[in-house]
């Protein structure tokens, strides 16, 4: 930290220093677009009066400026800078007061501060100007607009703001105001936030709880506004066609039985920063980023807890540092990465950050004391991977040993590099330096024990650096590029997942794959599972266990369900519907091998125990938005491939209900062969069909074959009588009805069980087929 001005270089400096020493309140500084200027908006408590003072170097001479006003009088709301489209590098200070009136300032060299033009920025007299920004060659500003009575409805005081916008045009002729116009109104009360592309609109402290549970952004060129509640993932924009619908309520009339359900908003601090995104400091200081799109991206956490309501936490961009200062303490942190850079306590109570002339790797400050420089080196493009990449080693081995750990204590990172209990995470991010060194600087010596690790796991480290490669192609490719490396990288993320631990994470991060590269992820499933046709046309797997057991992993009952999330054999079996569904009952029947290889029947531990996998496929089937004839096929095939005693009977119902009497004697001839005791079911739930109707007649030469053994006459006729459709009239012997069941009908049946031997003949017939009889007596021992 280097002291580059004591602030005696400035026109009255001592003053500038006793107005920074005095101010109870935090004081709100800007610099000029040319670091020549310093302007202070001081606020005091009596009987100091609160002013605007600008200050500016020794070598530019000229009047001063200095505004001041006595409470309750109007107070100014913004101090901006504008440029001038006319002269290249010129510039104006738009002083812009509560109840309106805006002052044009120019400073001239050696002629100093001279006020251009004094204009009325809101149309009504008693409108109250609340937040103003510049956005491009317009001002936008939300207003207060008191309603007319003096005791109106509460609800609609609530309402009593408008967002407007006007061009301010600054020429060789003077300043010119453009036409007002309302871009929302009827709305709470807004800090209006300037991008150059977008302005966002912050919900301020005051608003109602309903109203601060969400942010605006206003897109100038689209007409659009965009409602996004960052942390609950909600976002949705709306193009504004005309000047009625730019009406608050009627914004939201889409959006209000979702938003009503969100918590409020949490912001202690909101900026903009230099990429156009709107970073946002929370209470327990949390520091992120909105980007324009609506989406929120977490950067950073503060140390020291909870801020409190009152503590000022000053935030300004550098390139791709981000510098956050609170408490005394300057934290650099990497936006991208979130990595923090580096941290140093500072000794003044209360600094300003200050525009950097051109330079991105230093920090301007102003104190009490004077104005102070910090310079940081950015980390270069080559290495920057690498701090990342190591930060990643140790977060994911917190993670695995703490799943594993019987101790209630939270492992941190800090104590996994210091303790020594775990030396993996050491040595793995020792090898990761060592290897992402070597291209760059000369290499590094490496321990025995760790260069023999490294020739184990050099495949694995050439394929993340080519993930990382592809990642950057993906990103830096044409439109036209894209989808081609979109496939190749989602191949090698689902092939890593595949290879690594199946936690809530992971299969979170595979749901979102499938859901957003439906196609790739089919391919890189058939690939990862070497899904092929053999010669016969079966479907054939050459997968390892180990990818098998990640398929089946089915995670805990609270795990799934959360956003959508389903098991990755769920998600496999959607992909086979979608783009291959007539290999899915294969892929089912494939993986019930696999499962009955690896587990036993009734174990509770495989996946199996839980729910079959028929019934895991069945409920993806039942998940489709419409369901067709085809969708009867496919729900009969996931049940017989099955082979289940359950499945195998609930498709032959469907079959009998579907009246495919064919399909249905084919079934029961192939799977009667299965067990005995499915068999007799089979048996039974077609006699009692032939009971009942004459559709199975021209199939009784097959069905009578599979009646089971142990069915005597009796049996089959008491199962007939029970089955047989109840007539309103009195039967008759002979009627003229053909779809009554008759004797002769049976009669093959009946002849075919009395014939047959019983149970009991089987069980004697060796000992009746003897040639002695009795048997002889066995010879006694004496």
């Amino acid at each position: 930290l280097r002291q580059v001005s004591d602030l005696s270089d400035f026109s009255r400096g001592h003053w500038l220093r006793e107005l920074l020493c005095r101010g109870e309140e935090p004081s709100h500084v800007r610099s000029s677009p040319d670091g020549q200027h310093l302007l202070l908006l001081q606020k005091s408590r009596p009987p100091t009066l609160p002013r605007v003072v600008a200050f500016q170097r020794h070598s530019i001479a000229g009047a001063d400026l200095e505004r001041s006003w006595q409470p309750p009088q109007p107070a100014p709301v913004g101090l901006l800078f504008l440029q001038s489209p006319v002269v290249p590098d010129s510039w104006v200070l738009a002083v812009v007061w509560e109840h309106g009136r805006t002052e044009v300032w120019h400073f001239v060299v050696a002629v100093g501060w001279q006020l251009l033009q004094t204009l009325e920025l809101c149309q009504g007299a008693r409108a109250r100007v609340v937040s103003v920004c510049s956005q491009g060659a317009s001002l936008v500003w939300c207003e207060e607009r008191p309603p007319l009575g003096a005791h109106s409805d509460a609800s609609k005081c609530a309402f009593r703001f408008c967002v407007c916008a006007r061009a301010l045009e600054v020429g060789e002729q003077g300043v010119r105001l453009g036409t007002a116009r309302i871009v929302l109104h009827n709305s709470p009360e807004y800090q209006v936030l300037a991008s150059p592309q977008h302005v966002f609109l912050v919900p301020a402290a005051a608003s109602f709880a309903t109203t601060s549970k969400f942010l605006l952004i206003w897109h100038p060129e689209k007409a659009e506004f965009t409602i996004t509640a960052p942390s609950a993932g909600f976002i949705h924009s709306k193009v504004l066609r005309s000047s009625s619908e730019s009406d608050f309520k009627k914004l939201l009339l889409g959006s209000v039985g979702l938003l009503s359900g969100f918590a409020p908003l949490d912001i202690h601090t909101s900026t903009v920063s230099n990429s156009g995104g709107l970073l946002l400091v929370s209470s327990k200081g949390s520091v992120s980023i909105v980007e324009p799109d609506g989406t929120q991206r977490h950067i950073f956490d503060l140390e020291g807890g909870p801020l409190a309501q009152g503590s000022p936490v000053q935030l300004k961009t550098f390139g791709s540092i981000l510098a956050c200062v609170l408490a005394g303490v300057l934290y650099l942190v990497d936006q991208n990465s979130g990595r923090l850079v580096e941290k140093e306590v500072l000794s003044m109570k209360e600094v300003h950050f200050l525009e950097s002339q051109g330079e991105e790797d230093s920090i301007q400050l102003l104190s009490q004391s004077g104005i102070y420089s910090f310079s940081f080196s950015k980390p270069e493009d080559n290495s920057r991977p690498e701090p990342c990449l190591v930060e990643m080693v140790f977060e994911e081995a917190c993670r695995y040993y703490q799943r594993r750990s019987l101790s209630s204590s939270k492992l941190t990172v800090e104590k996994l590099k210091k303790g020594g209990t775990f030396q993996a995470p050491v040595v793995l991010a020792a090898i990761l330096q060592h290897s992402l060194h070597q291209k760059q600087k000369p290499a590094r010596s490496l321990q025995d024990t760790y260069a023999k690790l490294l020739s184990t796991v050099s495949l694995e480290l050439q394929s993340y650096m080519s993930l990382e490669l592809l990642k950057t192609c993906v990103v830096c490719a044409p439109e036209s590029e894209v989808e081609s490396y979109c496939k190749e990288l989602v191949e090698q993320e689902v092939s890593r997942i595949l290879q690594s631990d199946m936690d809530k994470d992971n299969l979170a991060y595979l749901n979102s794959v499938f859901a957003s590269f439906p196609k790739a992820a089919w391919k890189a499933t058939r690939s990862c599972l070497q899904l092929q046709q053999n010669g016969d046309g079966l479907l054939v797997a050459r997968a390892t266990p180990e990818v098998w057991k990640k398929v089946l992993c089915q995670p805990q009952l609270e795990e799934v369900g959360q956003n959508g999330m389903v098991p990755l054999f769920e998600l496999i079996c959607a992909s086979f519907l979608r783009f291959k569904p007539k290999w899915l009952p294969s892929f089912v029947e494939l993986t019930q091998q696999y499962v009955s290889s690896s587990w036993s029947y009734s174990s509770k531990e495989g996946p199996e125990g839980r729910v079959p996998l028929y019934k895991r496929a069945l409920g993806v089937l039942a998940r489709k938005n419409k369901h067709g004839q085809a969708d009867d096929e496919m729900e009969l095939e996931l049940l017989l491939c099955s082979k289940r005693p359950k499945a195998v009977l609930q498709a032959l119902h469907l079959l009998i209900h579907l009246k495919q009497w064919q399909r249905v004697v084919e079934v029961a001839e192939k799977f009667s062969k299965l067990s005995p005791l499915l068999n007799k079911e089979i048996f039974i739930t077609l006699l009692a069909e032939f009971a009942q109707h004459r559709e199975l007649d021209p199939y009784l030469d097959r069905l009578w074959p599979l009646c089971p053994a142990e069915l005597t006459a009796s049996d089959i006729l008491t199962m007939v009588l029970q089955h047989l459709p109840h007539s309103q009239e009195e039967p008759v012997p002979f009627s003229s009805e053909g779809n009554q069941l008759t004797v002769g009908l049976l009669k093959p049946l009946l002849q075919r069980v009395v014939q047959r031997p019983s149970v009991q003949d089987e069980m004697y017939s060796d000992a009746l087929q003897s040639t002695t009889f009795p048997p002889p007596t066995p010879p006694r021992e004496h």
